[in-house]
């Protein structure tokens, strides 16, 4: 059951689904602002982060429409909700990114990547990125701003129209091949003494390990 308040705030794509989804004429009709050159911005995400089909990205951008920070992960297959898509977009926002809660007004962006399988245009799994989008920008105080889907045909501003063939969702088997290793402070230190590592809570997640992480260019984790 859905309350009042998800009602109200997010409207979803239908009053009788059990799913929490925006539609892409309730998502053009919110306001989302444009990004400033959203080939550029693709582009570096794409280098930073090479996702494959399956990966989302979280990027947070400045008043100069600059990416301070960045996540990607790939959720678990079983989750199709947006309430579920809501709690892994705000745990990474919340491990590469302080909050803006006590401003009065936002000053940053959250915008989406999703690569995926499939054709071009909004599907109902796009629609329950939307409204995880838009409910994780407001729980960190951000503002939500753009939801690009990655797809064989190219890429694509949802709502926005414009759009390009590279990348698509095959360009990351043509980047340089890498083997990135994240391991918490105390099991990289184990691991150097050769103890037995603990395990990690990161595979107990409920959306799946973190494949890459990227913080401020000074800051960065995880880095390819």
């Amino acid at each position: 059951m859905i309350s009042g308040i998800d009602r109200g705030q997010y409207p979803l794509a239908r009053s009788s689904a059990p799913r929490r989804v925006l539609d892409l004429e309730t998502w053009t009709a919110s306001g989302i602002p444009l990004l400033r050159d959203p080939r550029e911005f693709v582009l570096e995400l794409h280098r930073r982060h090479l996702p494959q089909p399956g990966t989302v990205v979280v990027a947070v951008l400045d008043a100069l429409h600059r990416v301070t920070a960045s996540a990607s992960f790939a959720p678990w297959p079983r989750d199709t909700d947006g309430w579920q898509h809501r709690n892994a977009i705000l745990a990474h926002l919340r491990q590469v990114t302080p909050h803006d809660l006590r401003l009065p007004a936002p000053k940053r962006t959250t915008v989406l990547l999703r690569c995926r399988e499939g054709a071009a245009g909004w599907t109902e799994q796009d629609g329950a990125w939307m409204w995880a989008l838009r409910d994780a920008a407001g729980l960190h105080g951000l503002r939500c701003g753009a939801y690009v889907a990655l797809t064989p045909a190219g890429w694509q501003i949802l709502g926005d129209g414009r759009g390009g063939r590279n990348p698509h969702a095959g360009s990351w088997a043509q980047g340089p091949v890498h083997t990135v290793t994240e391991l918490p402070p105390r099991t990289a230190q184990a691991a150097l003494r050769g103890q037995r590592p603990q395990r990690s809570r990161q595979s107990e997640r409920p959306w799946g390990p973190a494949r890459v992480t990227a913080i401020e260019p000074t800051r960065r984790t995880g880095t390819r």
